[in-house]
């Protein structure tokens, strides 16, 4: 199981350097399905691959045409005090629900109604009228709800950043994506400092060390492919991710249930 589920951190890490989703989005329903860890585990351990992702994504972006917008960095102070508080409603569903089954089951349900909401708007995307916010104090609370959503959901960030980018910035497909790993970065930085402090939950090292390079690889061929693409091909890319989580997830609340 575990040479699966490091094909696929590799594999997500590619799409989510591509898309912006981040690859917890894919990496986390993945491990739902077919380990048997705890919630926090694979929160923990796909978080962790995430925030590789978004280092090195960062890093290789740097001097390219796409730039984060201008308003990333009141979305990243937000999306950093989301991550906290998402860790935080984490930790106290999970220390007050009856089966550690209902939390996964939980984290699933919330993961098919966005993307399902997320495809609905990629699909009408043409005909909606997008906004243009410039407002440091919404685009901060925007940042935070995006923040809360992907702690708390342990998928470090997810298709959410991207409609919402989308809808309240107007930021064309590869902005949006690029801006989206900056925020993720951050929320998932901040929710990793949380655990290294509070404790970390039991893992594999070895399994973590392997996706944490298979981030590592993933991320480096994103970035190469994210180059060449158009927004357009983006956007039928993530289209298509959207669905193949939603199946993913759907298949793990009927597990979980």
């Amino acid at each position: 199981m575990t040479v699966i589920v490091v094909i696929t951190a590799f594999f997500a890490t590619i799409l989510g350097s591509i898309s912006g989703i981040g690859g917890g989005v894919i990496i986390k329903p993945v491990m739902d399905a077919i380990l048997d860890l705890s919630a926090s585990t694979i929160s923990f351990l796909s978080g962790t691959t995430v925030l590789t992702m978004t280092i090195v994504s960062l890093l290789r972006s740097r001097g390219g045409d796409v730039r984060i917008d201008r308003r990333g960095t009141f979305l990243a102070l937000g999306g950093a005090v989301g991550g906290l508080a998402g860790k935080m409603l984490f930790s106290l569903v999970s220390e007050n629900a009856a089966n550690p089954s209902l939390v996964s089951l939980v984290q699933n349900i919330v993961m098919v109604i966005l993307t399902l909401s997320v495809l609905i708007y990629v699909i009408f995307k043409s005909r909606i009228h997008t906004l243009n916010v410039s407002s440091p104090v919404l685009s901060t609370l925007l940042g935070f709800l995006l923040g809360v959503l992907s702690s708390f959901l342990g998928i470090g960030g997810g298709p959410i950043n991207i409609m919402l980018l989308s809808f309240f910035f107007s930021m064309d497909s590869k902005t949006a994506a690029l801006t989206s790993l900056y925020i993720i970065f951050f929320s998932q930085a901040v929710s990793f400092i949380s655990s290294l402090i509070e404790g970390f939950p039991p893992f594999e090292a070895e399994m973590l060390i392997a996706m944490m390079v298979a981030a590592v690889l993933g991320a480096t061929i994103g970035r190469t492919f994210s180059k060449k693409m158009s927004s357009h091909a983006v956007d039928i890319l993530f289209s298509w991710m959207l669905v193949g989580i939603t199946l993913i997830s759907i298949y793990n609340c009927i597990r979980f249930a």
